[in-house]
């Protein structure tokens, strides 16, 4: 870790950065630029062709949420003991008002699945079998509507029983209510090899469902990559909270106000429905593009070999999956890197993607990672990078505590804050005070990211400038409509890529758009 030396340092501030969103309007929050002025295009398709797959009352759930969602919701009244101003919460003025789409459910794709079959599913023995068994439940309606239909959907929306989501995930042991939960002889797996062959698998052969995690949201998401189908998989408790009460008669499960249920769930149907994103960061600098590396170590594999990917992120704000190659990219030191070959193969899909959509390379390819790049690693990016366009490595690493900064008064720093270590390192505080929302959106004094430019085929650029485009980034999560996150898009869903891409059923999608996988 780099000491700070002994004089002061210098504290820099970025300011809140700021979104564009219909007829060239700005403002620095997603909630009060949509209500507004609108989304940034308007949509391709306003009237949504939308397919529902759940049980009886899932699919009644989900038409009751789309009309009401169709008219403003609004915030539950304030108790005394209620912050007078709650400025990162607000009323939701309707999908039509908001985003220009319409729902409805009249018109909606409807394939019901029966709640025994389901229940029979995931009671099966081997908790691998049972969650591709249940996966299987609620995929075969969409496979069938792909090969036979040709009305297509613009997303498939999979309304999901609570039993689904408490059982199909791994490491689930016991019982609930008298039914065996899936998982209950299932031990940490060895090889592949070792495990034990099923006589009979839907789909798939007797070995090849271990080749996937036993998680039901994970291989939705990997299984449909391959039939190029956005989806949103929703919980039924989160759309109708109070249809699931305890003994108390409270809900029994606390979920999100109904106008923020509604300002995220439409949200995410407008980006994996609609050409171009909701809003995009305004006044970034032309001919720059972002891409954030993903590694995740396959599941069981004998050798430990792990999957690559990188995610690009554009100014306006889309972004794209690039698969490379899986092999032993783990070193001694638990970092991963890449040989130089892959990393140029890798790298290329980025840049020739970029230029069909721009008719040029960028000037710019930030490459951001949260390790260092080895020698040879960044030997294959220099050299996939053609002449004119600076290729920049950054790394940005999470701090868990072993720096902190204390402000007099009720709230933290204030989100923004850098601390400049020297012209390549510096602290930056993504989470903190935001002055625009009153509050401070987190349970502890925020911990910094750790930013620093390690190396560039040019110039490296000035650390203000990198702080500057991190903060940016973490204005672009189109799965919920937050104020912010406290990290970059690049960093943030890392995990969650990775997490589809080693599963076997998401082999061979070697370029998805980022929709597909949140």
């Amino acid at each position: 870790m780099i000491r700070p030396p002994e004089t002061s340092l210098p504290v820099h501030y970025v300011d809140e950065p700021e979104l564009g969103f219909a007829f060239g309007q700005v403002t620095d929050h997603p909630k009060d630029g949509l209500h507004l002025y609108g989304p940034a295009e308007r949509p391709d398709r306003p009237d949504l062709r939308v397919g529902v797959i759940g049980t009886a009352s899932g699919i009644d759930y989900f038409r009751r949420w789309a009309a009401a969602a169709s008219r403003a919701v609004r915030m539950p009244k304030r108790g005394p003991r209620d912050k007078a101003n709650r400025l990162h919460l607000s009323d939701f003025p309707g999908l039509e008002e908001a985003f220009g789409l319409r729902l409805d459910p009249d018109t909606f794709t409807l394939r019901e699945i029966d709640l025994q079959q389901v229940l029979g599913s995931i009671n099966i023995e081997n908790h691998h079998e049972a969650v591709s068994r249940t996966v299987d439940v609620f995929l075969r309606p969409i496979e069938t509507h792909v090969a036979e239909e040709e009305r297509s959907m613009d997303v498939w929306v999979l309304v999901v029983p609570e039993i689904v989501f408490e059982t199909c995930r791994p490491k689930m042991a016991g019982r609930r209510k008298g039914e065996l939960i899936p998982g209950k002889l299932a031990k940490k797996q060895g090889a592949r090899s070792d495990l034990p062959l099923l006589s009979e698998i839907i789909d798939q052969s007797a070995e090849s469902v271990f080749d996937d995690v036993p998680d039901f949201h994970r291989q939705v998401k990997a299984r449909l990559l391959r039939l190029a189908q956005p989806s949103q998989l929703i919980r039924e408790t989160t759309l109708a909270p109070h249809e699931f009460l305890n003994k108390a008669g409270k809900p029994s499960r606390g979920t999100q106000d109904p106008a923020s249920v509604a300002w995220n769930l439409a949200t995410g149907l407008f980006y994996k429905t609609q050409g171009t994103p909701p809003w995009r960061i305004a006044g970034m600098r032309p001919g720059v593009c972002y891409v954030g590396l993903v590694f995740k170590l396959i599941p069981n594999h004998p050798q430990h070999h792990a999957c690559c990917a990188a995610q690009m992120f554009l100014s306006e704000g889309d972004g794209v999956v690039f698969r490379g190659a899986n092999g032993p990219w783990r070193s001694e030191d638990k970092e991963f890197h890449l040989p130089r070959e892959r990393a140029k193969a890798l790298l290329s899909m980025v840049l020739e993607t970029y230029k069909s959509r721009f008719q040029d390379y960028p000037r710019e390819l930030f490459v951001h990672g949260r390790a260092n790049f080895s020698d040879d690693e960044w030997a294959g990016f220099a050299d996939a990078a053609p002449a004119g366009t600076s290729v920049v490595g950054i790394r940005i690493k999470s701090t868990h505590g072993e720096t902190k900064v204390f402000r007099e008064g009720d709230y933290p720093v204030l989100r923004g804050t850098a601390l400049l270590l020297d012209p390549h390192n510096a602290y930056l505080w993504a989470a903190g005070y935001a002055p625009r929302i009153d509050t401070y959106l987190g349970p502890e004094t925020p911990n910094p990211l750790f930013i620093t430019t390690l190396r560039s085929t040019g110039e490296l650029p000035d650390i203000r400038t990198v702080l500057s485009d991190v903060m940016g980034l973490t204005k672009i999560n189109y799965n919920a409509c937050n104020f912010s996150d406290a990290v970059p898009v690049t960093i943030r869903f890392a995990d969650k890529v990775g997490d589809v891409l080693v599963m076997g059923s998401a082999a061979g999608t070697e370029k998805q758009p980022f929709k597909f996988y949140i």
